[in-house]
C-alpha cells in the first residue's frame, strides 16, 4: 500500500462508524426464489423471519457478542418493518430475545443493550397502507427517489451524537447508502462495498464529515476498524 497517498488525519468527532447488516431471510426471500413477482405481493410486503433466518439472527448475534462490538455500538437505527425489527433486537436485543422472535419489540430500549430505534427513512421500497405516501400498489419506488431518501437519511444520521451506528435494514437499500458514502473511493473499493448483500451479512465502514474543507459526507474506510485506528484511510490494498 502507498502509505503516502492512503493516510488522511480526520479528527475523531467529525468521523462516525457505521456497520450495515442486512436482515435476516424472510418469508417473501423463499418465496421469491420460487418467484420474482411474489416480492410485490402484498401479503408479503412485512414477511417475517422465516426458520433460517431466525437461525442467521442468532449466528451474527454470537458474532457480535464474541468480537465485543456490542460493547461499542452506542446505537442501532432498524427499518420499520417485521423482519429488520426482528433482526435488529435478535442481534443487539437483550440475550431474553436471543431467537430473534419478540413480537411485541418490548426490549427496544432494554438495559445491557444499545438504544434501537426504528426510522421510516431507511424502510424498503415497498410499504403497504393508504396513507403512506411512498407507497404504490403496482409500482415501486423509482431508484432515484430511494437514493435520493438515503441522502436525506445519512444527513439525519450525522446530526445524532453518536459515534459508532448499527444499520438494520434491506439489501437495496443499504447498497445505495453505500453508493452515496462511495463517491470518493477508489473504483475497486466502491466496487467490493457495493455488491450484493447476504442475508444477515455485517458491513462495516468509518465516514468522515468533510463539510468545513468543501465535500460531502464521506467513506472512509471499508473495514471494521476501533477507535484508535479511524484517522487512517486505506484506498487500496
Amino acid at each position: 500500500m502507498n502509505t503516502t497517498a492512503a493516510q488522511f488525519p480526520y479528527p475523531w468527532q467529525r468521523c462516525k462508524i457505521i456497520h450495515l447488516v442486512r436482515h435476516g431471510q424472510a418469508m417473501h426471500n423463499v418465496e421469491g426464489d420460487k418467484n420474482r413477482e411474489a416480492l410485490l405481493s402484498p401479503h408479503l410486503f412485512d414477511a417475517q423471519l422465516s426458520p433460517l433466518g431466525l437461525q442467521q439472527v442468532a449466528k451474527l448475534r454470537n458474532d457480535v457478542h464474541a468480537s465485543g462490538l456490542l460493547r461499542r455500538i452506542e446505537l442501532v437505527v432498524t427499518s420499520p418493518l417485521y423482519r429488520t425489527m426482528q433482526t435488529a433486537i435478535g442481534v443487539f436485543g437483550s440475550e431474553s430475545h436471543e431467537d430473534g422472535g419478540n413480537e411485541n419489540f418490548s426490549v427496544i430500549s432494554a438495559l445491557n443493550c444499545p438504544q434501537i430505534m426504528a426510522v421510516e427513512l431507511c424502510r424498503d421500497r415497498l410499504m403497504d397502507g393508504e396513507h403512506d405516501n411512498m407507497w404504490n400498489p403496482d409500482v415501486r419506488e423509482p431508484e432515484e427517489e430511494v437514493a435520493a431518501r438515503m441522502v436525506q437519511f445519512m444527513k439525519w444520521l450525522w446530526t445524532r451524537p453518536e459515534q459508532e451506528i448499527v444499520i438494520v435494514s434491506h439489501g437495496i437499500i443499504l447498497q445505495h447508502i453505500l453508493n452515496v458514502l462511495g463517491n470518493d473511493c477508489h473504483p475497486t473499493v466502491r466496487s467490493n462495498l457495493c455488491k450484493r448483500f447476504g442475508n444477515c451479512e455485517l458491513r462495516s465502514v468509518v465516514i468522515v464529515d468533510k463539510s468545513l474543507i468543501g465535500a460531502d459526507s464521506q467513506l472512509c474506510s471499508p473495514r471494521d476498524v476501533a477507535k484508535e485506528n479511524v484517522l487512517r484511510k486505506e484506498v487500496s490494498s
